[in-house]
């Protein structure tokens, strides 16, 4: 067994034990060293987002200082859910390592195949009803951080 793979494992199983969510870990690595390891903390926190993915790139970013994880892997113990794929993605990690598939997942009840649909655009019943409003306000934002002289783009 992979020793990341191992560690985020162990990250997981320390969630079940402490009911802190479900049973998922995750660890980031930069030039073999871990940089943080996490496990769900969805029940703990009473926060939907607080998966391991999403918590071990907060602690890697904070470690680093910086937002950008180009140079780090990920290890997560199971195929990460669209949100944390998406963070994987917009952290710009280039390696995902990972465990069970998103179909092992959805086999114990976590199954975002849902989500992937409605992303894809195949699901017609869907569970958020979304209305765009007030454009023209909004895109005073955009043209705001459009003239920003000293804008970091992320």
């Amino acid at each position: 067994m992979n020793d990341f793979m191992k560690i985020a494992v162990q990250e997981a199983f320390d969630g079940l034990k402490n009911n802190d969510g479900g049973p998922f870990g995750a660890v980031i690595v930069k030039n073999n060293e871990i940089i943080a390891s996490s496990h769900n903390e969805v029940l703990k926190n009473n926060d939907p987002t607080d998966h391991a993915e999403m918590i071990a790139i907060r602690k890697a970013s904070k470690v680093l200082g910086r937002f950008g994880l180009s140079d780090c892997e990920i290890y997560s113990s199971c195929e990460p859910c669209p949100m944390c794929f998406a963070a994987i993605y917009w952290a710009k990690i280039k390696k995902l390592y990972y465990g069970c598939t998103r179909e092992d997942a959805g086999k114990v009840g976590f199954d975002d195949e849902y989500i992937y649909n409605v992303i894809k655009g195949t699901k017609v019943n869907k569970q958020v009803d979304t209305i765009n409003i007030d454009r023209d306000l909004c895109l005073e934002l955009f043209r705001k951080w459009e003239n920003t002289i000293n804008r970091k783009q992320y």
